[in-house]
């Protein structure tokens, strides 16, 4: 168990975007935590590749990384045409989430994982925004916790095209608060450098129903 290892930031790093939108970042654990919760959640979770359909002829197109959902029993979630069922909380996501409930003061129920394998694996832009989310993005709080290697997180406002890049991984936080997934997409591009394994663990509210 981790609880030795979880690191309380009493004073995270706040940025107001203007618009009613919030950003805090934390160090969230310590790098021990860090570690071990990346080398059980890359081994013990139901990892799985998810496929689109592009275009007219309806080709499919697997997504560039692995993902796995968990959450409360009901909190089925819906997201880019996917329907997931949550599978069960996973001791480490558990521990985690009492962390993050602490140290956000958030009642989270589900956690969306994407394991990145290398560089070239990504997530383009978009929005937490999704109905199951709350009846309107002016709201929605989305904790991003990162473990493994660090790799560029880029917010885009939505309007003016103006974006902040923050380096996440090794046990950092970026919580999105107030109208951010109104205003703002964000992305985990692409990168050529060599760049090892990471994780991300999205942890959010899914309304029953």
């Amino acid at each position: 168990m981790m609880q030795q290892f979880l690191a309380l930031d009493p004073q995270p790093r706040h940025t107001d975007l203007g618009e009613g939108c919030h950003v805090d970042l934390h160090d969230a654990l310590s790098p021990q935590a860090a570690r071990e919760a990346m080398e059980r959640l890359r081994v013990e979770l139901p990892w799985w590749q998810e496929v689109y359909r592009r275009g007219a002829a309806g080709n499919v197109v697997p997504a560039p990384r692995l993902t796995s959902f968990h959450g409360d029993a009901h909190c089925r979630y819906t997201y880019s045409g996917i329907r997931y069922a949550p599978h069960p909380w996973h001791p480490v996501l558990i521990e985690l989430r009492t962390h993050l409930v602490r140290l956000t003061q958030h009642p989270f129920n589900s956690v969306l994982c994407n394991l990145y394998r290398d560089g070239r694996d990504s997530v383009g832009y978009h929005a937490d925004d999704e109905p199951e989310l709350g009846p309107s993005p002016d709201n929605i709080v989305i904790a991003s916790l990162s473990l493994g290697a660090p790799r560029r997180f880029v917010l885009k406002h939505r309007r003016t095209g103006a974006s902040r890049v923050y380096s996440l991984g090794e046990g950092r936080l970026l919580v999105m608060r107030g109208h951010t997934q109104r205003h703002y997409v964000h992305a985990l591009p692409k990168t050529s450098r060599q760049v090892g394994a990471r994780i991300n663990l999205t942890f959010r509210v899914v309304s029953p129903g």
